[in-house]
């Protein structure tokens, strides 16, 4: 089989109580091709310590100061060499399959550049308390303001992609820049979605604690969304508004149409294991 190189960056700041089983995550999985990058923001919680047990199979880390999770991402990045790219925070984690069934997809299905697992949630431990079935997304939704929300963790995308999409995070854009980049991505791909799941997000006394933050997150992404809408041609607007006018009425049978083809462009892509036949197949529907 080939192993498609993956590079996976964490970044890190005083993280100290779920940056190992994060770190195990990753490693754990004992994928064959792996880049794992650790960046850390010089921490002093005992997350340094943690970082050195696992060195020798860590591509590369440091401890330093930064200008916050985005800058540690993109340093992370610069160093990363890999044909798929993912990040996963240092309370998150990826579950035991994650590399084999990404890179399973990414070998046969040559049409997919980005995709997203089913969105799971954790409290404490390593196992998934609650899995979210979110609604799959095209570019069209998203330009009508459905864009709620893309699982960060759960996505993992090619570097050709994001070389595409401008090869770095944007550190002007403060709390909101994943979702920014999932903007750059739609421009030039559509989103996959696995009916599997892939990464979970953890909840835990700072993200519990974390309304205010929220609050600054959903600002964030309105203005980068004002600002995403205002570079889209005409025609993806024109077609956004067929959408809004015809399809997301629901006086309209949309069984009807779909029937018609009228808006054949307007697409979800759903990849599934095809247990007969034993690979992953596209569902677009």
């Amino acid at each position: 089989m080939n192993y498609p190189k993956i590079s996976i960056v964490t970044p890190s700041f005083n993280q100290s109580e779920f940056l190992e089983l994060t770190i195990r995550s990753v490693l754990d999985q004992g994928y064959p091709n792996l880049e794992y990058i650790v960046i850390d923001g010089g921490s002093t919680d005992g997350s340094v310590d943690i970082i050195k047990k696992y060195a020798d199979k860590i591509s590369y880390w440091v401890s330093e100061k930064d200008g916050g999770q985005y800058d540690a991402i993109n340093k992370g990045f610069a160093r990363s060499s890999g044909e798929i790219m993912g990040w996963i925070n240092s309370s998150d984690l990826y579950y035991p399959w994650t590399f084999k069934f990404i890179s399973e997809i990414f070998n046969s299905l040559s049409n997919v550049e980005w995709l997203i697992g089913m969105p799971t949630h954790l409290s404490t431990g390593n196992a998934p308390q609650r899995v979210a079935m979110s609604k799959p997304k095209n570019i069209y939704d998203v330009i009508n303001g459905n864009y709620k929300w893309i699982q960060q963790e759960s996505v993992f995308w090619k570097r050709d992609l994001w070389n595409r999409s401008g090869g770095k995070l944007d550190l002007n854009v403060k709390y909101a820049e994943d979702f920014n980049l999932w903007l750059r991505f739609f421009k030039y791909a559509d989103l996959y979605n696995v009916n599997t799941v892939l990464a979970g997000f953890r909840y835990h006394d700072v993200r519990r604690g974390g309304d205010t933050i929220n609050d600054k997150y959903e600002l964030d992404a309105k203005e980068v969304f004002k600002k995403f809408k205002s570079t889209l041609s005409g025609s993806l607007k024109f077609r956004a508004f067929l959408v809004q006018l015809f399809l997301l009425n629901r006086k309209l049978p949309k069984q009807i149409i779909t029937k018609l083809k009228i808006f054949n462009w307007y697409r979800y892509h759903l990849i599934f294991f095809d247990f007969h036949n034993e690979k992953w197949e596209i569902d677009t529907q």
